[in-house]
């Protein structure tokens, strides 16, 4: 028999992980360096925020998605918060080592799942494992959704 919690329990955000001051100057660096709408740049920074603290957590090596990797790079351009970050969080740097050629979607499935199962809420649209819609019919994976 399975039981389900009285009260459900809230998924984490990436976004909650940094300051609200922070996470607006990522979000701003993010929208004006790779051309995104701010309400994406927010997606993008939240799910790469996410993916950090699970491979710093776990120091498992993962591969972010094409979409979420310039957030992985926005933070890491911002130096001093990112060192500290992962530091104060890790105890040690989180280095960022390219291996594009690992985002298929065998991985991408992979890494949501790895992070999911860390408490976070995961936007499958950002990573490419969100499954295709029939049109006229929206899934809500619009820039914006």
């Amino acid at each position: 028999m399975t039981v389900a919690p009285e009260h459900p329990v809230a998924l984490r955000q990436g976004r909650d992980l940094v300051s609200p001051e922070l996470f607006d100057r990522l979000v701003d660096f993010c929208a004006d360096e790779y051309g995104h709408e701010r309400c994406t740049a927010e997606r993008i920074m939240s799910e790469a925020l996410a993916f950090l603290d699970v491979m710093g957590r776990t120091g498992e090596g993962m591969s972010p998605s094409q979409a979420v990797d310039p957030g992985w790079h926005t933070f890491m351009l911002h130096t001093e918060e990112y060192e500290a970050f992962c530091r104060t969080r890790y105890g040690r740097f989180v280095h960022h080592a390219p291996r594009s050629r690992y985002r298929d979607k065998a991985t991408m499935v992979d890494v949501v799942a790895r992070i999911r199962a860390h408490g976070y809420e995961v936007d499958e649209s950002l990573w490419g494992t969100r499954a295709n819609c029939n049109e006229p019919t929206c899934c809500g994976d619009g820039p914006c959704c």
